[in-house]
């Protein structure tokens, strides 16, 4: 039985998983509206698992940070050649590799 949920259902499922502090406000918007586009693109429900979401993606504020994390990065279409990028005002989101 698979049910949907809004935004807020979303947000509220990381913070009763103690997740609160994984993903700003905007970023956790981001990633909320990337797997609601995930299932509209590829016709597949997605379950909501939190440690899933949250040991796959991490926020970061800016490119340099991802730099600084992985050197073999320089650019942004480079990061865009290893792993899935999800940007949004404030930040970009990455999966990470």
């Amino acid at each position: 039985m698979k049910r949907n949920i809004g935004f807020g259902e979303f947000t509220d499922a990381f913070l009763k998983m103690g997740r609160k502090d994984n993903f700003s406000y905007h970023g956790l918007m981001a990633i909320f509206e990337y797997l609601e586009q995930y299932e509209k693109d590829c016709g597949e429900e997605i379950e909501l698992d939190v440690i899933a979401i949250c040991c796959e993606y991490t926020e970061y504020e800016n490119l340099q940070e991802i730099m600084d994390v992985y050197d073999q990065i320089e650019s942004l279409e480079d990061l865009r050649d290893y792993t899935q990028v999800i940007e949004f005002d404030g930040g970009i989101i990455i999966s990470d590799f």
